[in-house]
């Protein structure tokens, strides 16, 4: 037992400067440059936050105090992302935080961040492409179109409602889309961005001039622990710069890009949020919102039916950058585990021309098809914030690790505040996990209980680093005794 839980156990840690790419058939091309790296954070951010969550949490959770849901998120956001800048200057290669929690803290730690992303980055697709199906039936609703009933929503969300054809068939084609190639994929990403910040830009523009003060009050008609359970719903919203961080390995210029996108991203999608934020909720009562598509129902109140139609289909183009950026977030990361042997090499191996993990990608696409086609967004939603906060804390802390054991090592960027401010990332990430509810907590249990089956049945005995242990002393260094 005690050699299980030595350094050459479940403690056993990957060695910086030997972190490999795999042979030819298990290697990513690199082809991405700071703004494109930019574009796949800022459309993993903006998406679902603004155009579903912003109008869901407002409507029922925080009112007018939405705003401050977003603000408290991207504080604890803000800290994580400093840390993630520090390991992605340092440590570009794929897997993002599971990779950096393997690097410091260990094999076990490491397989749970990336056993825990695999769930939540699956389920945020899922519930992306659901939000999407919410306005694309708004839409045509708008338009006087009828389509058949069972095909308009999941079981349980409506009469005769019997799958989300609309949200399966994306998450499909989004799926195809990443098999053709990251630089093709990326510059489709890229193009849809601009697109999207165009239309949110129009209607923060357009809405200010019909916002109505007495709309903010009261301002936290939920209490003040309305506005902090809301944090907790949106926080995956304010996140997105993770997902982009997996690509780290597909960047030209990874140490100087990486931090420099996660940074730029997150800066420009909360200036966004804000002012979206504060528009909504000024232009209709917190009641009347629409909990599926706030913005568009708002643009309708004041009579703008035609912009209502526009902000509708800028919704439908836009929030596909959400669904993009993390299914490359989940293929990236199910890529390097399998790749390092803590799951089958078979899922590991890229296309010869495309330089791209095929097969992963593909079975994400089905998984992600099947919850967005059949679960309701309330219960699809529960899956996707209790990993992605353990991950942040799990990357906060192990920045902190390292820059007291290994304080010599080159970082092309370096987190402010050391340890204050990663610690406010941990404290932040632990404190919003306590808002989550009990049957959030019962399906991690159960997702926790199956990783931990999986590890020690597979994982610890076919993992790379078991046939080449690490040397008990100078792990970090990769030296030998």
């Amino acid at each position: 037992m005690a050699g299980l839980w030595s350094r050459q156990g479940v403690l056993r840690r990957k060695p910086i400067e030997q972190i490999e790419e795999g042979d030819a058939s298990e290697r990513l091309t690199r082809t991405l440059g700071l703004w494109q790296l930019t574009a796949i954070g800022v459309g993993g951010i903006i998406g679902a936050g603004i155009f579903t969550l912003a109008g869901t949490v407002a409507n029922g959770t925080a009112g007018p105090a939405v705003l401050i849901s977003f603000l408290i998120a991207g504080v604890a956001s803000a800290a994580a992302a400093f840390s993630y800048a520090e390991f992605a200057g340092m440590i570009p290669k794929a897997g993002s935080a599971y990779t950096y929690g393997y690097v410091v803290l260990g094999e076990l730690a490491g397989w749970f961040i990336g056993w825990d992303l695999l769930l939540e980055y699956t389920a945020i697709v899922a519930v992306v492409a659901i939000g999407i199906s919410g306005y694309f039936n708004f839409l045509l609703e708008d338009l006087g179109a009828e389509l058949p009933t069972w095909m308009l929503g999941a079981p349980g969300t409506g009469s005769g409602h019997r799958v989300d054809l609309f949200a399966a068939v994306l998450c499909l084609f989004i799926a195809y889309l990443l098999t053709l190639g990251i630089k093709s994929a990326a510059r489709f990403e890229t193009v849809v961005v601009v697109l999207k910040v165009l239309v949110v830009l129009v209607v923060i523009a357009v809405g200010f001039f019909h916002i109505s003060t007495s709309n903010y009050s009261p301002f936290f008609p939920f209490g003040v622990g309305g506005a902090f359970t809301g944090a907790a719903t949106v926080f995956f919203a304010v996140f997105g710069y993770d997902a982009m961080s997996t690509a780290a390995e597909e960047s030209k210029d990874a140490q100087r890009h990486m931090p420099k996108a996660i940074m730029y991203s997150l800066a420009i999608s909360m200036a966004l949020y804000v002012l979206a934020t504060l528009v909504l909720t000024g232009m209709q009562n917190y009641r009347e919102i629409d909990p599926e598509s706030g913005f568009s129902t708002a643009f309708q109140s004041v009579g703008l039916d035609a912009l209502a139609d526009v902000i509708a289909v800028g919704a439908i183009i836009g929030i596909l950058t959400v669904m993009f950026t993390f299914m490359l977030g989940v293929t990236r990361v199910w890529f390097s585990m399998s790749r390092d042997g803590l799951l089958p090499h078979w899922f590991a191996k890229t296309h010869p021309t495309r330089h791209v993990p095929v097969r992963v990608t593909w079975i994400v696409g089905v998984a992600s098809a099947l919850i967005g086609g059949f679960l309701p967004i309330g219960e699809a939603a529960e899956l996707t914030n209790i990993g992605i906060l353990l991950a942040f804390a799990v990357v906060c802390t192990a920045v902190i690790v390292l820059r007291y054991r290994r304080p010599e090592l080159p970082r092309s960027f370096r987190t402010p505040g050391m340890p204050v401010v990663p610690a406010i990332g941990v404290v932040s990430s632990i404190w919003l996990i306590t808002y989550l509810a009990v049957e959030t907590w019962l399906r991690f249990a159960v997702w926790f209980a199956l990783g931990l089956v999986i590890y020690f049945a597979y994982s610890y005995r076919k993992s790379a680093l078991a046939k080449t242990p690490v040397p008990p002393r100078d792990a970090d260094a990769g030296r030998e005794e």
